[in-house]
C-alpha cells in the first residue's frame, strides 16, 4: 500500500506534511487540493494572494509557509489569449515557473511541474509521442511549457515533469470545471445547438479523478520527465459521437447534431497523443479515453 507520509528518498530526509499547491482555484489543482487536504496541510496559493510574476513575493510566500512539496499548476492556457498576449503569458507560465523553482530550491521543497502535451503541437511525425521524443511546439501555450519545463531543470534536480493530457469531468459543488469533451457536449445538447468536431484531431482525454486519485504514487518515481494520463486510438469527432451514443441520443439525432469538419487540420491530422509505457512500468493504470468516458458517466449518473 502506497503512504506517501512514509516516504524517504534519502537517509535521513524530513517526511512531508505541507503541500503548496498553485493554480488552486483551477479544473485540475481544486480536486487535487481537496484530494490532498484530508490527509496533508495544504497551503492554496490562488492568484489572488500570489502573483508568481513577482520574485519577491513568491520567495517571501514560501518562506513564511515552508512547504514540503510545491505543485505548480498555475498557468494561463487558453490558445487564442495565449496567442493575442504573448508577453504577458511569457512572463506567467515561463518567468512564473522560474520564481517557482527558485523558492523551492531556496526552502530544500521538492517540486512537480504540470506540463502538457501541447509541447508536441507542432511535431511533423504522428503520436503518440515519448518522453524520449523531441517536442517541437507552435503555439504560444506549448512553447512556454516547454520553455518552463527546461528552465526548472536547470535549477531544480528534485523536480517531477509531468505532461498532461486534456482532462475531462463533471460540474460539482463548489468546484470549478473548463471546457472539456464531456461537459462541451453536454453543454450544447442543452443548447440545442450542432457540434461541428474536428475528424483529424488526435489527443489522450483523462477523466481528471483518474489523475486525482494516483497523483500520490508520482512522489515514488525518480525525478525526470513523465507522460501521465489516458492513451487513445480515436479521433475526437469519434469520441463525440461516443458520449451522444452513452447518453442515448438516438441515431436520427446524433446525425443531425453532429456535424463532421474535415476542413479543419486538411493538410496534416494534429496528433498530440502521448504514449505512456514509463508511467505504467511504474504502477500507473489510466483507462483508455473511451472507456474513461464512460467511467466518468456512469459515477455522475448520467448512463
Amino acid at each position: 500500500m502506497f503512504t506517501f507520509p512514509c516516504i524517504k528518498k534519502n537517509k535521513g530526509e524530513k517526511l512531508m506534511k505541507k503541500i503548496l499547491i498553485t493554480g488552486a482555484t483551477g479544473f485540475i489543482c481544486s480536486r487535487l487540493a481537496q484530494k490532498l487536504s484530508k490527509r496533508y496541510e495544504v497551503v492554496k496559493a490562488k492568484s489572488d494572494i500570489l502573483d508568481i510574476k513577482n520574485e519577491k513575493d513568491v520567495s517571501s510566500f514560501f518562506q513564511t509557509h515552508k512547504p514540503d512539496l510545491v505543485i505548480h499548476g498555475a498557468a494561463v492556457a487558453q490558445t487564442k489569449f495565449c496567442e493575442e498576449n504573448p508577453e504577458f503569458v511569457y512572463d506567467l507560465n515561463v518567468n512564473g515557473s522560474i520564481h517557482i523553482a527558485k523558492a523551492s530550491k531556496e526552502i530544500g521543497a521538492k517540486m512537480v511541474f504540470f506540463s502538457s502535451e501541447q509541447v508536441f503541437n507542432g511535431n511533423a511525425e504522428q503520436g503518440p509521442f515519448s518522453e524520449e521524443d523531441e517536442p517541437n511546439p507552435n503555439t504560444q501555450y506549448g512553447k512556454t511549457k516547454l520553455t518552463a519545463e527546461k528552465e526548472i531543470q536547470k535549477i531544480l534536480d528534485e523536480v517531477w515533469i509531468l505532461r498532461l493530457t486534456w482532462m475531462f469531468g463533471m460540474p460539482e459543488r463548489n468546484m470549478p470545471i473548463s471546457e472539456n469533451i464531456i461537459w462541451n457536449t453536454i453543454e450544447s445538447l442543452m443548447k440545442k445547438q450542432k457540434m461541428k468536431v474536428p475528424v483529424n484531431e488526435y489527443r489522450g482525454m483523462t477523466y481528471v479523478y483518474d489523475f486525482v486519485d494516483q497523483f500520490e504514487k508520482v512522489l515514488d518515481l525518480p525525478y525526470g520527465i513523465y507522460h501521465m494520463g489516458s492513451e487513445n486510438k480515436w479521433g475526437r469527432h469519434q469520441v463525440v459521437e461516443h458520449i451522444l451514443n452513452c447518453l442515448a441520443i438516438s441515431q436520427e439525432r446524433i446525425q443531425e447534431l453532429l456535424i463532421a469538419d474535415e476542413e479543419k487540420y486538411p493538410a496534416k491530422s494534429r496528433d498530440v497523443r502521448l504514449d505512456t509505457k514509463k508511467i505504467q512500468g511504474h504502477g500507473f493504470s489510466f483507462d483508455p479515453t473511451p472507456v474513461a468516458i464512460e467511467k466518468c458517466m456512469i459515477e455522475h449518473g448520467l448512463e
